[in-house]
């Protein structure tokens, strides 16, 4: 609330800002609609040239050549006894260094950690994995395979399998879906985590 005697703008100057705002949206509206107009032309002009063709489902034959550059690291696979489930992931910097273990979000994969993978390997081991139904990590079909419940016991497996590269705590950073797996890893094992880091995720409280 302004003070007593607090000088207030102009009209003029209020008019020339809500202007500017408006003009500003304006124009990001008119951008998306054009950009909308164009997309959908292209669409009906596939429809319309090659209707067989626009949806079809294509399977690459080999995966792009960005997911196998070996400057983001090393692809391994581990098997979980517990869940019996196939984890992939890949790891850069040298075994013995701090882990640091990076959880993607909805709908992404590891290579969403591709730099990091390349920035913190000098100083950490760094670990992007692909959560269960995610990338190459193998995907059970019931929706029940998928409760919150398994998604952290899947950390806690991981965790436990890289013990035997020397590990049984890392700093476990998370986006999105992967923050909420994060957060709640380090509620039910808090010795499991030196450090955590959440980006775009709440503390789970805020859902309770």
């Amino acid at each position: 609330m302004a003070r007593p005697g607090a000088a207030c703008p102009p009209p003029a100057r209020r008019v020339m800002v809500a202007a500017r705002a408006l003009l500003f949206w304006a124009l990001v509206y008119s951008y998306c609609g054009v950009c909308a107009c164009i997309a959908g032309l292209r669409l009906l002009w596939s429809i319309g040239r090659r209707p067989g063709e626009t949806f079809r489902w294509v399977v690459r034959e080999n995966p792009p050549a960005c997911l196998n550059d070996p400057s983001l690291g090393t692809h391994c696979y581990v098997r979980i006894k517990d869940s019996g489930l196939r984890f992939h992931y890949v790891a850069a910097g040298e075994r013995g260094k701090p882990l640091m273990l990076l959880l993607h979000g909805f709908p992404e994969f590891w290579y969403s950690w591709r730099h990091q993978l390349r920035e913190f390997k000098s100083e950490y081991r760094v670990v992007a994995l692909d959560l269960r139904g995610y990338g190459e990590t193998d995907a059970p079909p019931h929706k029940e395979n998928y409760k919150l419940d398994c998604l952290i016991a899947d950390i806690k497996d991981i965790l436990e399998s890289l013990g035997a590269q020397g590990y049984n705590k890392c700093v476990l950073i998370g986006h999105d879906w992967g923050g909420m797996i994060a957060w709640l890893v380090a509620i039910c094992y808090p010795e499991m985590v030196t450090k955590l880091i959440v980006v775009n995720f709440p503390h789970p409280s805020v859902f309770t």
